[in-house]
């Protein structure tokens, strides 16, 4: 169901190149899109990297003008914060994927978790998500994995700067980490979270991914959704 942005929409006429927008859960990037076009009018819109439909956050669109400086906007770095399921394995590295693998994982030490989080911290060579947007012999990852066909998802450098425990919960006999990562433009966030539990030595998965600052953008000056 398309969802109304609560935005001044003659300013943005006049004046803006540049929107900062908190994207709900639900929708793509690109409907954010579609919904301020209808809103504006303006057909000259694009954004400066896409969030995930279940994820959250903010999102910078650029407006007429705007649109030329979003391959600078797009190479900067990024702050997430995310909830990873401890014990559960989907075919999308998160919630909204089908459920392959699930175990108990409450006897994990926290002080293991707290040790392999920070040690996610530097570049890596890892894996992309099979269901993700980059392309092999011209076709999209997720287009690929939703048509069934066999692949071998492409290692790309990840960067990770610093990683933060926020909490470790326990619900149904799984242990649940949230945690903030501050990541090179270009870090797939399920990724990490899949590595995390490798180093643990169990599967994990996304329930939560809320983006909340790119560059010197932040969330708290988007505009919400109503």
């Amino acid at each position: 169901m398309e969802k109304d942005l609560s935005i001044q929409t003659e300013a943005v006429k006049q004046e803006a190149k540049l929107l900062l927008i908190d994207k709900p859960s639900g929708i793509t990037s690109f409907d954010v899109i579609r919904i301020l076009r209808r809103k504006t009018g303006i057909r000259k819109m694009g954004h400066s990297g896409t969030l995930d439909p279940f994820a959250t956050g903010l999102l910078l669109i650029g407006v007429n003008e705007g649109t030329k400086e979003l391959t600078k906007l797009i190479k900067l770095d990024k702050v997430y914060e995310a909830t990873i399921l401890l014990g559960a394995q989907t075919d999308t590295g998160d919630y909204t994927g089908k459920k392959l693998i699930d175990q108990d994982t409450v006897n994990i030490e926290d002080a293991n978790i707290e040790k392999s989080l920070q040690a996610l911290v530097g570049t890596h060579q890892f894996k992309v998500p099979k269901y993700s947007a980059i392309k092999v012999g011209g076709k999209k990852l997720y287009e690929l994995a939703r048509a069934g066909t066999e692949f071998e998802a492409p290692v790309k450098e990840m960067t990770v700067y610093s990683t933060e425990l926020k909490s470790i919960e326990i619900i149904k006999n799984k242990k649940i980490v949230k945690a903030t990562f501050h990541v090179a433009s270009g870090t797939y966030i399920r990724t990490l979270g899949e590595e995390l539990g490798s180093m643990l030595g169990v599967p994990a998965t996304l329930t939560e991914l809320r983006r909340t600052k790119i560059g010197e953008y932040k969330i708290e000056d988007a505009e919400k959704v109503s």
